[in-house]
């Protein structure tokens, strides 16, 4: 009869050398994959983060090397690039209506690709907040003390900033409940006259506004680095995220953060894109679809409530980064103005609602 430790060390050096070759085989057919992520402004240190996560996690899966590579700027700026050649693989953009553009002008990715990823390719969720001066010297609580006179406002253009398209509709969206009460009433024919008296209020009050605004960046970032490193204006109209960025990491002390009565659900939205990333071969089209998917994880969602987004979902995310989001009365683009591609068309297309408040003149 055979030693049992001769067995037992036999069977050991067999899976020893299947591990081997399977080590092996591995890494014979790893691929070493370069994708291109074009996402908007404020989103340059949660991808510097979740790209290392995801590239050790991707590599642990598959035995495939991932390198992510970044573009930002002013998200519409950002999806005219990829319209004009820019080769990107992934887009991580501020708002649908972007991702639209790309899918409608280029075909370089279907029409119904907010159907490619859970939470119509939402993987995370901001609002829009008041980023003020220690002390909050100009006593600025809400949307109507931002016309009052001596009032700066900072915000980004909404030409070239997807967050300053949302801003401009967070304003507008106070505008409308100020006058109507209950937004419910949008819809309803019985009121009819009364929205159509707020819409024309909320239009006067968004063309007040921007005449508290001295600079129009064209991203963000931008914006947020005139109000910070420059020093000019009383309050900046910023993403959620990164108001708290300025409040904890930019300039500890030096910033508030005022949560205002009314906001809008700001929905970051993600796409592949589909035609460049197919030239690149399977292996690549798969990193893509997993790199995005892999937001919605765990360590994913993590991550984002980290860098001060909003997870989609919170199961597993850490209750104390919860904690950091102010409770405000959000609402979503859809109910107040029909979607994107209707909002984009009446207030931002050229000749739109924004261009005729902007005009110069009376």
């Amino acid at each position: 009869m055979p030693h049992l430790f001769s067995i037992s060390r036999r069977r050991g050096l067999t899976l020893a050398l299947a591990s081997t070759l399977l080590s092996g085989s591995m890494a014979a057919h790893a691929e070493s994959i370069r994708l291109l992520n074009v996402s908007y402004d404020p989103t340059r240190e949660l991808y510097s983060d979740y790209n290392q996560a995801f590239s050790q996690w991707y590599e642990k899966q598959t035995g495939d090397q991932v390198s992510v590579q970044q573009s930002h700027g002013g998200s519409g700026r950002q999806a005219r690039s990829v319209i004009e050649g820019n080769p990107a693989d992934i887009v991580t953009l501020a708002l649908a209506a972007d991702i639209d553009a790309i899918a409608d002008r280029s075909n370089l990715l279907p029409t119904d690709w907010q159907k490619a990823f859970a939470d119509d390719s939402t993987p995370y969720t901001s609002s829009i907040v008041f980023l003020v001066r220690k002390g909050n010297p100009k006593n600025i609580h809400d949307w109507d003390d931002l016309v009052r006179d001596g009032v700066e406002v900072i915000s980004p253009n909404p030409k070239t900033s997807g967050g300053a398209r949302w801003n401009y509709l967070a304003a507008w969206t106070w505008a409308l409940k100020h006058e109507l009460g209950d937004l419910k009433r949008l819809h309803d024919p019985a009121y009819a006259q009364e929205v159509a008296k707020a819409q024309q209020a909320a239009e006067q009050y968004v063309k007040t506004l921007y005449q508290h605004v001295p600079v129009l960046d064209t991203g963000a970032r931008g914006a947020t680095n005139t109000f910070i490193q420059r020093g000019l204006g009383d309050v900046l109209l910023a993403w959620e995220n990164e108001a708290l960025l300025a409040v904890n990491e930019l300039g500890q002390g030096d910033y508030e953060i005022i949560a205002p009565s009314v906001s809008i659900l700001t929905q970051p939205p993600v796409a592949v894109v589909e035609d460049n990333v197919k030239k690149k071969g399977s292996a690549a089209e798969k990193a893509a679809h997993a790199y995005l998917e892999h937001l919605y994880s765990p360590e994913g969602q993590q991550l984002v409530a980290r860098h001060y987004y909003r997870p989609i979902n919170d199961d597993g995310v850490d209750p104390k980064l919860l904690e950091q989001f102010p409770t405000m009365d959000l609402y979503n683009i859809n109910d107040v103005f029909g979607g994107w591609s209707k909002a984009q068309k009446t207030h931002f297309a050229n000749g739109g609602v924004f261009d005729r408040i902007t005009a110069p003149g009376p």
